[in-house]
């Protein structure tokens, strides 16, 4: 059983930066390939980032490219989101999982996903 605790939430300005911190416990953190989501108030959850189980492979949705950036650190058993130039349209709370399986379709959708933390709020303001 991996345990999934996300951090670095919190109250930002349109344009301004904060990065997430997901930290995993109870497994081994390099075979998971580990993602992002979020969800918004009154909305479905959302796709944000992922990354294989070296690093070595990163994926974005349009919506979040040339802005957000996941990245790990396999020592620290640790996965991160940088997120840059937000707007208030990525107001949401974001959660961090963990996948026993490569990328996929199943990953994107969060149905391939098998742990998951219990979410960090971001908000952001115009």
């Amino acid at each position: 059983q991996v345990q999934l605790v996300e951090t670095g939430g919190g109250l930002v300005q349109a344009g301004g930066s904060l990065r997430l911190s997901c930290a995993a416990s109870g497994g081994t953190f390099s075979s998971y390939t580990m993602g992002w989501f979020r969800q918004a108030p009154g909305k479905e959850r959302e796709f944000v980032a992922a990354i294989s189980q070296s690093g070595g492979n990163t994926y974005r949705p349009d919506s979040v490219k040339g802005r957000f950036t996941i990245s790990r650190d396999n020592a620290k058993n640790t996965v991160y989101l940088q997120m840059n130039y937000l707007r208030p349209e990525d107001t949401a709370v974001y959660y961090c999982a963990a996948a026993r399986a490569s990328f996929s379709g199943a990953v994107v959708r969060g149905s391939g996903m098998d742990f998951w933390g219990k979410g960090t709020l971001v908000t952001v303001s115009s």
